[in-house]
């Protein structure tokens, strides 16, 4: 039975550029950073790893959905850093708060609370 996901790692084509991103989004740097070709980060619980993988490119993969305790302030937050989420934060019809925004590498991002604790 599955419990929960631990780590999602994505690639990413310039490393200092992913974890300056990541890092103004309030993430927490467990290993790694600008300089190397592997970093971690603490995602609550879970962890977001990067990898600098040899040259290749890649195409739309899907999305990852962090929970955040206010997403509001992460969008005003990530507004000020100087990054453009490609939507503004509203309540969706499935129960929750949400904005959407891409990394420099171009993986979606959704930061979201649920609207009202779970059942």
């Amino acid at each position: 039975m599955i419990e929960s996901i631990s780590a999602i790692t994505l690639a990413t084509h310039e490393m200092p550029r992913a974890v300056r991103f990541y890092r103004a989004l309030g993430f927490e740097i467990l290993h790694g950073g600008e300089d190397s070709s592997f970093t971690s980060f603490r995602a609550g619980p879970n962890y977001l790893n990067l990898v600098q993988p040899p040259e290749r490119r890649w195409s739309w993969w899907g999305r990852v959905i962090f929970y955040a305790s206010d997403v509001d302030a992460l969008h005003q937050r990530a507004l000020a850093a100087g990054y453009r989420p490609s939507t503004s934060p509203r309540d969706a019809e499935w129960g929750e708060r949400f904005f959407h925004i891409d990394d420099p590498d171009g993986h979606e991002l959704s930061f979201a609370r649920p609207l009202r604790p779970p059942m």
